[in-house]
C-alpha cells in the first residue's frame, strides 16, 4: 500500500520534474536501501549510498544509465567513467571491475541496467533493412552522450516496472525502442556485435562462450582458432582489439571471480577453490590472486565476509 502511495505521489510530482529528476526519484522509490535487485525480468536497480568497489562480476550484453551520481569500469586494460549525463553499454559478457565514485546518503549513487537480447537486436536490424556486421576492432564495451530519446525510454521503462501487467505487455516494445536508438546512434557499431550475421565480432563471441564453458581446462588457441577458421595470429590480435584482454587473461579472470565465488559461497579453502577452477600450483593462484584483488585469498574472502556481517 505504503508502494502504491509513493508511486501516485511521484507521478502526481512528475510534471515538475525534469526526466533525470524523475527517474531518480522512480529508482530510489523503488529500492530504499543499499543494493541491486532485479524488478522485472531483464531490469536490474541498483542504489548505494558511498563509494564502492572495485566489485568484480561478468555482466551479460546490457544498456545501462546512472541516474544520479558516477561510476569507473575496468575491463582489462580500457578503463571507462560514465554519470548521468552518459550510458554504457557492453555487448559482450566479459569480466569486468565495477567501482561507485560518487555517492553519498543525501545523494545516493541511482541506476537502471537492461540485459540486452540478441534475439531483439538481429530481429530490429532486419526490420531496419541494417545487416551489416559490427566494425572491426571495436571494443565490446562503450560509453556515449545519454539524449533525451533515450533518457524518456529509460523513464518509461521504470514507470512500467511499477505496474506489472502493463510491464509484461509493453516493456518488450519499449525495450525495442531503446536498441533502435542504440542501433541509430554512436553504439550503434558496438551493438552489432550481438547480431548473428556473422563478421569477426560474431567469432568473437563464439570463443568467448567456448573459453567460458571450458575455463577450468588448459586453454588452446590454435584449437579455438581452428574453430572459427581463424589463423591464430588474426584470432589473438582480434579478441584483444574486442575485449580488451589476451584469451589467456580473459581465462585467468574468469577464473579467479569463480574461486573468489566458491570461496565466499561455499566456504571452500584457497587450495580447494584454486583446484577447483584449474590450478595445479597453489602458489601461483595465490599470486594471481593478489594480483587481481589486492589481497591474498583468505584475507581477501575474510574482509568480504565481515562487510555482509556488517550489513545485515
Amino acid at each position: 500500500m505504503m508502494r502504491k502511495m509513493g508511486d501516485r505521489l511521484i507521478s502526481q510530482k512528475a510534471d515538475a520534474m525534469l526526466p533525470q529528476e524523475e527517474l531518480a526519484a522512480r529508482i530510489s522509490h523503488a529500492l530504499p536501501r543499499d543494493g541491486v535487485m532485479e524488478i522485472q525480468p531483464g531490469l536490474h536497480l541498483g542504489r548505494f549510498s558511498q563509494a564502492i568497489g572495485p566489485v568484480y562480476a561478468s555482466l551479460p550484453p546490457s544498456f545501462c544509465v546512472i541516474a544520479q551520481g558516477a561510476k569507473d569500469i575496468l575491463v582489462g586494460t580500457n578503463s571507462f567513467r560514465y554519470d548521468s549525463g552518459h550510458y554504457l553499454i557492453t555487448t559482450l559478457e566479459l569480466p569486468l571491475a565495477g567501482t561507485v565514485v560518487e555517492a553519498s546518503p543525501e545523494c545516493p549513487y541511482l541506476s537502471l541496467r537492461l540485459v540486452l537480447d540478441s534475439a531483439v537486436v538481429s530481429s530490429i536490424m532486419v526490420e531496419a533493412g541494417d545487416i551489416r556486421p559490427g566494425a572491426e576492432g571495436v571494443t565490446a564495451v562503450g560509453v556515449s552522450p545519454l539524449d533525451t530519446d533515450l533518457l524518456d525510454a529509460s523513464l518509461r521503462l521504470v514507470r512500467l516496472a511499477a505496474v506489472p501487467d502493463q510491464y509484461r505487455v509493453v516493456a518488450p516494445l519499449v525495450t525495442r525502442e531503446i536498441v533502435y536508438r542504440l542501433l541509430i546512434g554512436p553504439q550503434g557499431s558496438r551493438l552489432r556485435h550481438l547480431a548473428k550475421f556473422g563478421g569477426q565480432g560474431h567469432r568473437i563471441a563464439r570463443a568467448i562462450q567456448t573459453i567460458r564453458e571450458n575455463f577450468d581446462k588448459p586453454l588452446r588457441i590454435e584449437d579455438i582458432a581452428r574453430l572459427l577458421h581463424m589463423s591464430v595470429s588474426g584470432f589473438h590480435a582480434h579478441f584483444k582489439a574486442v575485449t580488451a584482454m589476451s584469451p589467456l587473461q580473459f581465462q585467468k579472470q574468469l577464473r579467479l571471480q569463480e574461486a573468489r565465488r566458491l570461496m565466499l559461497s561455499e566456504h571452500l579453502d584457497a587450495g580447494q577453490a584454486g583446484y577447483r577452477v584449474g590450478y595445479e600450483d597453489p602458489s601461483q593462484f595465490n599470486r594471481e590472486y593478489k594480483r587481481q584483488f589486492g589481497e591474498p585469498p583468505s584475507r581477501d574472502v575474510g574482509r568480504l565476509l565481515s562487510l555482509s556481517e556488517l550489513s545485515v
